[in-house]
Formats: structure tokens, sequence, C-alpha cells
């Protein structure tokens, strides 16, 4: 698509909409959002990307294939499920550090579990709207 006005939209909304998704990210943990809108949000600015300059352009500015972030959010995600057998806590109950961080607040294991979670999304949103993609233009 030769659209400048897409294009020249696109180059401001990117920007702001990672900083949204990872606002929601953040904000999860202790209100509604976390990693799933987050990471919905952030799969959205791709793909305004891959309209605006193509599915080829956008896959080389991400420089990792989508594909990549779903075992490493899986990672993440069960590693922070886990941690707490180690204490001897239930899986998936909420460790927290005794002093809040500056920016971040009070940091845990259900931040590590959306930071997951928020990976795995825009894996799996992205490696299925580029497999959508490349099977139209065959």
């Amino acid at each position: 698509m030769k659209n400048i006005i897409l294009r020249t939209a696109t180059a401001y909304l990117i920007p702001l909409l990672l900083l949204f998704s990872v606002f929601l990210l953040l904000r999860g943990h202790y209100h509604p959002g976390g990693g799933f809108v987050g990471g919905l949000v952030a799969s959205i600015a791709f793909v305004l990307h891959g309209f605006a300059f193509k599915m080829q352009n956008t896959l080389r500015l991400m420089k990792f294939h989508p594909s990549k972030f779903i075992p490493v959010g899986l990672a993440v995600s069960i590693i922070s499920s886990i941690l707490p057998m180690f204490f001897k806590k239930p899986v998936m109950t909420g460790l927290w550090l005794n002093k809040p961080l500056p920016i971040l607040g009070n940091v845990g294991t259900s931040l590590f579990f959306d930071i997951g979670v928020y990976l795995v999304v825009i894996g799996v949103t992205l490696n299925i709207l580029f497999t959508i993609s490349d099977s139209g233009q065959q």
C-alpha cells in the first residue's frame, strides 16, 4: 500500500501503541489489564506497520521472528508459576520483593507471569497474522 497518510500516521502511532502496551502490562498486576491485553496492543502496532510498509519490512524491523517469543514467554510464565514451590508455598502464589522499585513499584512473580503472557500473545498473534499474509501472497 502506498498511502502517505497511513505511513505518516504509523510512524507516530507505533511508539505510542508500544508505550501504551507496556503501560497495560505494568498496570496489570495491580488493576485490570496485564500481559494479554498489553500483548494484543503491541501486536496491533506491528500489524499496523505491516499494513503500511509490508509484512516483510515488519519482520525485518522486529529482528526476531515472532515464533521465538512463544517459548521464551512460556518459560518465563512457567518459572514464575513454580518458583513459590521452592519456598514451600503453593504453585502460582505471589512472591514479592521487600522494597518497591522506583518506577515499577512492588515487583513480584505476578509481574513476570504477565511478562511471559505478554510475549506469548505477541508471538502467537503475529505468527498467525504473518503466516496468513504469506499464504495470501503465493
